[in-house]
């Protein structure tokens, strides 16, 4: 069987540090023989979540379809004064939609997270709320996260990562996903 991640993560911003660092760790997991999905930027544009209002845009209708195939999922947030993005909670929010399903939420996933800021303190508790959000969903946090100091760390046009221990550390993550997901099997 092959492992499916999906990643979901980034900001409007095209090709920001936070979506350049999820590709980093979905990386990992191709490298370790999953099949990998990425899901970002402008593909996070979605109505606000209403769990009231049953109708869809496609866009949210893949998100979920996504997320409902993943074996593992990739959460990658820039921290907006402190915490995850409001694009990124949206999103998340739609992990609603899966609450019905035989697996519910992010139930017996692996999620790997990744908070990225300008600054120590905002990557640290972006990622600690992410941690929160998918304990809350039901998901498995992966033993190692990353916080990626944006002032001290660049990614390359081609993903190539300036610090080559955080390098190891997003590919790391990449691969306890489909140890986990393999695992679980």
């Amino acid at each position: 069987m092959t492992v499916t991640v999906v990643g979901i993560g980034g900001s409007v911003r095209p090709d920001s540090q936070s979506e350049r660092a999820m590709h980093a760790v979905l990386d990992g997991a191709r490298e370790a023989g999953a099949k990998v999905r990425a899901i970002g930027g402008e593909s996070l544009i979605l109505p606000f979540y209403d769990p009231h209002v049953a109708e869809r845009t496609d866009a949210a209708r893949e998100l979920v379809a996504a997320l409902r195939a993943a074996d593992g999922v990739v959460l990658s947030s820039p921290g907006y004064h402190g915490t995850i993005s409001g694009l990124m909670k949206n999103a998340v929010d739609y992990v609603e939609d899966l609450r019905d399903d035989e697996r519910p939420y992010f139930d017996g996933r692996a999620v790997g997270c990744v908070g990225a800021a300008y600054g120590w303190q905002a990557a640290v508790t972006t990622l600690q709320a992410l941690r929160s959000v998918v304990h809350s969903l039901r998901g498995w946090p992966t033993p190692l996260g990353a916080a990626v100091n944006s002032t001290e760390v660049r990614f390359g046009p081609d993903g190539e990562c300036s610090d080559p221990k955080l390098a190891g550390t997003l590919r790391t993550i990449g691969t306890q996903l489909v140890e986990f997901a393999e695992h679980r099997c």
